[in-house]
C-alpha cells in the first residue's frame, strides 16, 4: 500500500522527519526532491513565518494541506490557499505563556543589566567600590502593543512585578482591565517599555515607526517578541546609536538569521536567536498537533485545528 507523502520546506525543520518518516514518504525540498515525487506529495509542512512559495504549490497537483508547524503564520495568504482549495493548520495556544515568559525575562535584563553586571564579574571587574545601579520596575508604565494571547500574559506578569499596564491594538477589547491608548503614539509617549506583541502581517509591516520610537524616547525601554518586520529597524538603531531610544531587547529581527555585524556598535541591547517560544514543552505540543493534522487530513477526518482566516 502506497504511503502518503509530505514535503517539508524549511531546512531548519528536518528534525521533524524522526517524527513523520514511519508514517509519510517524507521529502526535504533542500534536498531536491525528485520529480516523479511531485504528483505524490498531499501536503507542505511549513514555518508559518516564511512566504509560502506560490509557485512551489502550483508544482503539487495532489496537495491538500499546508501544515504550518508554528502557531505564527503570517507568511501564508490564507484566503489564496482557500481559492486553491487547501487547508490550512497551525499550532494555536502551545507556546503564547513561554514567549511571555521570555518578554519579562528580556525586560528583566535589560531594566536591571544582568548582562552587564555577568561580563564585569567576568572580566574582573566586581571590586568593593564598584556597584550597578539601576532602576526598580516598580511604577514603570509597560505598553503593550497587541493584546491577543501573548499580550495579555504579558500583562499578567507585569503587573505581578508592581509595573502598570495599558495597551493598544486596532480594535477595543472591553473585557479587558486595562487601559486602551487612543493611538499608539499616545501609547509609546506614555510608557517606560514598549512590548509588541502583536501578530504581523502586511497591514502593520514597519508600525513601530521612526515616530513612535521617537515618543518612547531616550529612557525607554522598545521589547520585541513579535516579528522583527513589525519594527522600522533602522529607525530603532540609528535611534539607538543616536540616544534617542534607551534600550532595545529583541527577540526577532527583519531578517534572520540577522547579521550578527549589524549589532556590533549598537548601544544598550539584548539580542536572544528568535528563542522566546522555543520550550521544550511548546515544542512537544507543536509536534503533536502536527501529526494530528496530518493524520486527519490523510484519514479524510476533521482537521485538529484548521485555520479559517
Amino acid at each position: 500500500m502506497t504511503r502518503p507523502a509530505i514535503l517539508i520546506v524549511q531546512p531548519h525543520l528536518h528534525p521533524l522527519r524522526g517524527f513523520l518518516d514511519s508514517t509519510y514518504d517524507t521529502y526535504g525540498l533542500w534536498e531536491g526532491p525528485p520529480a516523479e515525487a511531485a504528483a505524490q506529495i498531499g501536503a507542505l509542512v511549513v514555518d508559518g513565518a516564511y512566504p509560502l512559495d506560490r509557485r512551489l504549490v502550483e508544482q503539487l497537483p495532489n496537495l491538500g494541506l499546508i501544515a504550518c508547524f508554528t502557531a505564527g503564520h503570517d507568511g501564508i495568504d490564507i484566503r489564496w490557499c482557500r481559492e486553491k482549495g487547501l487547508a490550512v493548520t497551525h499550532a494555536p495556544a502551545v507556546n503564547h505563556e513561554d514567549v511571555a515568559d521570555h518578554a519579562l525575562a528580556l525586560i528583566l535584563a535589560a531594566r536591571r543589566e544582568i548582562i552587564r553586571g555577568d561580563r564585569e564579574l567576568r572580566a574582573g571587574g566586581w571590586t568593593p567600590d564598584s556597584r550597578i545601579l539601576t532602576g526598580s520596575l516598580k511604577g514603570q508604565r509597560v505598553g503593550i502593543v497587541g493584546m491577543g494571547a501573548i499580550g495579555q500574559a504579558v500583562a499578567v506578569r507585569c503587573e505581578a512585578l508592581r509595573m502598570t499596564v495599558s495597551w493598544w491594538g486596532p480594535r477595543a477589547k472591553p473585557d479587558l482591565p486595562q487601559e486602551r491608548a487612543d493611538s499608539l503614539v499616545d501609547l509609546a509617549r506614555d510608557s517606560d517599555i514598549l512590548v509588541i506583541a502583536a501578530r504581523a502581517d502586511d497591514s502593520n509591516r514597519g508600525l513601530i515607526s521612526q515616530e513612535v520610537i521617537q515618543a518612547l524616547g531616550s529612557q525607554g525601554l522598545l521589547v520585541n517578541v513579535a516579528r522583527g518586520q513589525i519594527v522600522d529597524e533602522a529607525a530603532m538603531i540609528a535611534a539607538l546609536r543616536a540616544g534617542r531610544l534607551g534600550q532595545a531587547a529583541l527577540d526577532v529581527f527583519e531578517t534572520e538569521p540577522t547579521d550578527p555585524t549589524r549589532w556590533v556598535d549598537v548601544p544598550n541591547t539584548v539580542l536572544t536567536p528568535h528563542t522566546a517560544g522555543a520550550t521544550r514543552e511548546a515544542v512537544q505540543a507543536m509536534v503533536m498537533l502536527l501529526i494530528q493534522n496530518l493524520a486527519a487530513h490523510f484519514a479524510g477526518k476533521p482537521l485538529a485545528t484548521p485555520l479559517t482566516e
